[in-house]
């Protein structure tokens, strides 16, 4: 039942399913289902983009408050555990370093470690920025294709494993999706054929599926994918493209094979125009190269792709073409837009899907009981573009603080003109090792240190604060976290052992 004129909001339509609409299907109905109708309108025949495989830590939030049993997901959705992304050849030609979603060392004198280990490597020649993954307890575990369930490190203060997951996600859109019908979604089959306003509000009131049906509502989600079929086409939202920051805008996907070993960990491996995911999930592995058309072309960038594969393809690459950016504004009238509907960010450091749940989060949080709605509308369209613009620096970064300059592409983004948020970073980062981070922002500081010292920025000076220990205590200390690590290392069982025990995916869909 819609509003009935009153303007209050009772029926939510969800336009589009995939990852997006389905998530929001699942939320909706475990947060809001007791005062609000919901349906889902999607068509079998639309495809997903389907390249959101890898995930952050903050995904647990979401299934912990959709009270998913993480064992069960895993094994309904072939899934494996993540600990971090390896970048291989970003900094320059042969680097290779972790963004692990962990801390490194241990906070000590309310000193950042990462302080305190430049404070021990001063005065040398040339410092090894890889010697601070030798006390990161997610490096030793990746190394060693380790996963258990550890919070914390013996009786220390050291913290334990963070980590996240890699799973199939179509299934994983199968898996919410039963979840959220046996929570009162309807499903509607049917393709958009046309859109209903109000004369006087320009509120949408309706769509019409192909066959004349019509689907009224009192609040839209649109989840239409590239299309922004409500959001952009209907509402005329425009499209910021950051492409001039971010030129990679296509990618081409393809299964394989899955890994003789099952690495806890996404890798992302840089190519002479772009670069390559590889996703380890329990039956297959994920694989794709995103590039810029600018740079090379569509044949030689399946070319790479295939070469670059460590199992055997078992299929022909999927295209999929993008522009990099986000609408002006994710809310309007009474429409949000959610998923790549909203924007779209290159899944170099696994936001994807983060962006989907956290814009749900935010809109759960901001829902409005009546179309009255302007000063909601504004927090949102606020804390949404504050996200993205965050966001968009940390995938900048990777791109544009780099040696290499072994192609016209990488010649580009290492001279190119980068937003002034992030050049401010740049700068405090190289001069003492600080780190500007915006309050709200989704990376901690562990992650800008780790991919600033992975790209090659060793600061030139570190908090005066670290010197407050002797030079024997600093010794002492690091030391003894190396050996809390590797003991705590040696004690967790192989990834392999882990998902075989807890979580195996059930034999007819690993065939699937």
């Amino acid at each position: 039942m819609t509003g009935m004129g009153d303007g209050s909001v009772r029926k939510l339509v969800i336009v589009g399913g995939g990852t997006a609409g389905w998530i929001a299907a699942a939320a909706f109905s475990r947060l809001l289902g007791q005062r609000l109708t919901i349906e889902l309108v999607e068509s079998e025949t639309i495809g997903t983009v389907g390249v959101g495989e890898a995930t952050i830590p903050q995904i647990i939030r979401l299934n912990t408050i959709l009270g998913i049993d993480e064992h069960d997901f895993l094994r309904r959705t072939s899934g494996t555990f993540k600990l971090g992304i390896e970048f291989v050849d970003w900094g320059s030609l042969g680097s290779r370093y972790l963004h692990t979603f962990g801390d490194t060392g241990m906070t000590i004198g309310n000193v950042a470690f990462h302080h305190h280990w430049r404070r021990s490597v001063t005065g040398q020649n040339a410092p090894d920025a890889k010697g601070l993954w030798d006390y990161s307890l997610h490096q030793h575990a990746a190394d060693q294709a380790r996963f258990g369930k550890l919070d914390r490190v013996g009786n220390t203060a050291m913290t334990g494993l963070a980590y996240a997951y890699h799973f199939d996600a179509s299934r994983y859109a199968l898996y919410l999706r039963d979840y959220a019908e046996a929570r009162g979604v309807t499903r509607t089959e049917g393709m958009v054929e046309s859109v209903t306003r109000d004369g006087t509000s320009g509120d949408i009131t309706a769509i019409t599926l192909a066959g004349g049906r019509e689907v009224a509502g009192d609040f839209f989600i649109d989840c239409t994918g590239f299309r922004s079929l409500l959001l952009g086409g209907e509402l005329g939202v425009q499209y910021d493209d950051w492409s001039r920051w971010l030129p990679c805008d296509r990618a081409l996907a393809v299964p394989s094979e899955r890994l003789p070993t099952l690495v806890p960990y996404t890798r992302a491996t840089a190519k002479a125009a772009g670069w390559q995911w590889r996703i380890p999930l329990q039956h297959r592995t994920g694989n794709g190269h995103v590039y810029s058309s600018g740079f090379i072309s569509d044949d030689a960038a399946a070319d790479t792709l295939l070469a670059g594969l460590d199992t055997k393809a078992l299929g022909d690459p999927r295209p999929i073409r993008f522009t990099t950016g986000r609408r002006q504004t994710f809310w309007a009238q009474n429409c949000a837009a959610i998923g790549l509907s909203s924007g779209f960010l290159e899944p170099l450091e696994s936001t994807s899907i983060h962006l989907i749940q956290s814009h749900i989060s935010r809109l759960i949080q901001l829902f409005p009981r009546s179309s009255h709605a302007d000063a909601e509308r504004a927090e949102y369209n606020r804390r949404c573009a504050d996200e993205f613009d965050q966001i968009r620096d940390f995938l900048i970064l990777h791109y544009h603080r780099t040696d290499r300059d072994d192609s016209e592409f990488w010649r580009y983004c290492k001279h190119m003109a980068v937003p002034d948020s992030l050049t401010h970073k740049l700068e405090l980062f190289a001069a003492s090792g600080r780190v500007g981070r915006d309050a709200d922002d989704l990376f901690r500081d562990a992650s800008w240190v780790q991919v600033m010292l992975g790209q090659g920025i060793m600061p030139a000076d570190y908090d005066p604060m670290a010197d407050q220990m002797a030079p024997a205590q600093l010794a002492e200390f690091l030391a003894n976290l190396r050996t809390l690590v590797t003991r705590a290392v040696a004690g967790l069982p192989t990834h392999e052992d882990y998902l075989r025990q807890h979580c195996a995916a059930d034999p007819a869909s690993m065939a699937a």
